[in-house]
């Protein structure tokens, strides 16, 4: 399937790699359908990925494995929240954090209270929000990247 979006312009997304949010996500329940997809330039291995809307073009999440820069991420989270994704083990479990790139990139931040839970094998995910002060809404990561971007070199 072919879609045109801001970021990427047109690009062409294999319809068994959609994701489907039953619920939609926080703020915006009407957008229930997104692919995960990334700066060709920089590569699959780039934190940094994109959640796009496949309803609206405009729409577009940068998103990355919280793990990357808080490796003590690991929300508890109630198992009512996953049921309509199916069986979750840790292999089909993949979560990612919004990611906030604001004019000065040494405020850019991830939002480790509110993940989103994918079921890789099921295509199915939910955004839930973590009860818990343990992780900010605004954890900031430009120094952290940059330690990685170091180590990678």
């Amino acid at each position: 399937m072919e879609i045109t979006t801001r970021v990427f312009g047109t690009i062409e997304i294999d319809e068994q790699k959609i994701i489907h949010f039953p619920s939609g996500i926080i703020g915006f329940p009407e957008m229930t359908d997104f692919a995960l997809v990334f700066d060709e330039e920089k590569g699959k291995d780039a934190p940094i990925r994109w959640l796009q809307s496949l309803q609206e073009a405009d729409f577009a999440m940068p998103v990355m494995d919280p793990l990357l820069v808080a490796t003590d991420y690991n929300p508890e989270v109630e198992d009512d929240h996953l049921i309509p994704l199916g069986e979750m083990t840790p292999e089909n479990t993949l979560v990612l954090v919004t990611v906030t790139v604001p004019k000065d990139l040494e405020k850019m931040s991830v939002n480790l209270q509110a993940p989103i839970i994918i079921n890789a094998d099921t295509k199915k995910a939910t955004q839930i929000i973590v009860n818990t002060e343990k992780f900010p809404v605004k954890y900031y990561i430009y120094d952290i990247l940059c330690e990685l971007k170091k180590e990678g070199e």
